[in-house]
């Protein structure tokens, strides 16, 4: 904190000393039973344990858990298969390595590649 939070924190701190001079000896008194019992809640110390553990010692073999969490697993997964096979089935694949193989191992000229016709004669020239 600096200089100037330092002092604002100082002004309120007054005014509200100033508002508790004005209070009976009851009311003065439930306010620091309060403030007793708040700050025994804070002093207690916390269970070490994951923050998440509440939420799994419950559900723990429970049909909820099975299916809130298996079923968005399954369609996950089949979705991940189902792109693996088409990629894999459709063969396109295939004809990207031989057009490669065909560039690489044909004795053209660097001009031929920058020719605009180039893709319409690798076309035909595949068929």
């Amino acid at each position: 904190m600096n200089a100037r939070e330092h002092e604002f924190a100082r002004k309120i701190a007054g005014a509200l000393d100033r508002g508790t001079r004005d209070l009976d000896r009851g009311t003065l008194a439930q306010l620091a039973a309060a403030r007793e019992q708040a700050l025994a809640g804070m002093r207690s110390t916390p269970a070490w344990a994951p923050a998440w553990a509440g939420q799994w010692t419950g559900r723990i073999g429970g049909w909820a858990t099975g299916a809130r969490y298996m079923l968005p697993m399954a369609v996950l997964l089949l979705g991940l298969m189902g792109i693996v096979y088409w990629q894999t089935g459709n063969g396109s694949g295939h004809e990207l390595a031989e057009i490669d193989v065909r560039l690489l191992t044909d004795d053209l000229p660097i001009d031929a590649y920058l020719d605009k016709g180039f893709d319409s004669w690798l076309k035909r020239q595949s068929r």
